[in-house]
């Protein structure tokens, strides 16, 4: 009888991160859950931190919408949707987090987008860091925003008068709205590849660009605009549809948020067999607890959010921002439109190509056409040159 012992075979060991050599142990490589958490760990803090210092501070107030009242059918509209929105999330709670939580004790991926979607609303006034370009109706209900907490944030702003969020409306419907956009547009996907079964990854993502754009045309452009809940008065004209009115829509915007769309489609559609994202890799790895392990995985889900809506959509509208055109006088009109930064009723001329850009601690052009300087502070002069002899 042959010795069974001598021929066993090798041991194979698998690695997530590369390949495995027969009778060679592979140690696990850098697990890319833990960087995406890091990450996601140091933004939250960051987040927690600004929202904080804004909460307890001055700039803490409404940005009230002066003499100008909306129309009756923006009031009514702007009232109903944020109804709709505010009940929409508690709805959507317990759909993708109790609900889930209860059936199978734990959180699915659509769960930790849902928290994920909503925190990445810190990002959205974002886009007017160096020179205000959009703004939202004042009417609407707000405490201002964190922006004049944002280390380093550029463009003017004071208590009562800043970039004015309306918090009702947006911080829940970036959750549950946003996550409902990424769902449609995964179907959407789904949809493409049962069509044509042999479409590459590249094609699937330039399907959703696309379809992105034309859906947020549609929402943003023929809804949420003309209905009065935000503006880009910075916009470049050439570029817009409804170019001169309160409500003209830049092509790039659609772009812009086409591309983090998209992003969030990906993040949410091409997952592993066991239905988890890029940013989860490596989570069978890590050593701990459930909980532990949940935390984790959140923080690294939260991460790759914040990215891809950082650099799809924050990151190019710094540029569109240095590019603005001069505001539309559909808008300067209506009070409630220019958060009290400039215009009637303040010594500020609105941002125009034609003068300095707006910011903090800096001198600017008042409604006269007057250089106005802060209290204290002069006009740099001009030191001569030394000479030689």
């Amino acid at each position: 009888m042959s010795d069974l012992s001598s021929k066993k075979a090798p041991a194979v060991t698998e690695s997530l991160g590369g390949s495995a050599t027969l009778g060679t142990e592979v140690k696990p490589s850098t697990k890319p859950v833990l960087i995406w958490a890091t990450i996601g760990g140091a933004l939250l803090a960051f987040q927690l931190y600004v929202w904080l210092k804004w909460m307890t501070g001055p700039n803490f107030e409404r940005v009230l919408p002066g003499p100008s009242d909306p129309p009756m059918y923006m009031k009514t509209i702007l009232t109903i949707w944020t109804a709709v929105i505010c009940i929409g999330l508690p709805i959507s709670l317990y759909y993708f987090i109790v609900k889930p939580w209860r059936q199978e004790r734990r959180i699915t991926l659509d769960g930790m987008l849902l928290v994920s979607m909503g925190l990445m609303f810190f990002q959205d006034p974002l886009l007017n860091y160096f020179n205000t370009w959009s703004t939202y109706n004042t009417w609407m209900w707000n405490r201002g925003s964190w922006v004049q907490d944002i280390p380093g944030w550029q463009s003017y702003g004071e208590p009562g008068a800043m970039m004015a969020e309306p918090v009702l409306m947006n911080a829940p419907g970036y959750s549950f709205g946003v996550l409902l956009c990424t769902i449609l547009g995964c179907w959407v996907m789904r949809k493409a590849k049962t069509r044509w079964p042999s479409i590459s990854t590249l094609g699937l993502i330039g399907i959703v660009v696309v379809w992105a754009f034309f859906f947020d045309l549609v929402i943003e452009g023929l809804f949420l605009m003309p209905m009065g809940l935000f503006t880009y008065p910075g916009a470049i004209q050439s570029l817009s549809i409804n170019a001169g009115t309160y409500y003209q829509w830049p092509l790039y915007e659609g772009l812009m948020w086409g591309g983090v769309q998209a992003g969030l489609c990906c993040l949410r559609f091409f997952t592993d067999d066991r239905g988890r994202s890029f940013a989860e890799r490596g989570l069978d790895r890590v050593r701990g607890g459930v909980v532990k392990q949940q935390i984790i995985r959140f923080l690294a889900i939260f991460a790759a959010v914040s990215a891809i809506f950082f650099t799809f959509y924050n990151l190019p509208a710094q540029f569109f921002a240095m590019q603005a055109e001069p505001w539309p006088e559909d808008l300067l009109e209506r009070s409630y439109f220019t958060m009290n930064i400039c215009g009637d009723g303040t010594d500020r001329i609105c941002p125009d190509p034609s003068i300095p850009m707006h910011r903090n601690g800096s001198g600017y052009i008042n409604t006269e056409g007057q250089l106005v300087m802060p209290e204290g502070v002069e006009i740099p002069k001009t030191v001569p040159f030394e000479k030689g002899n």
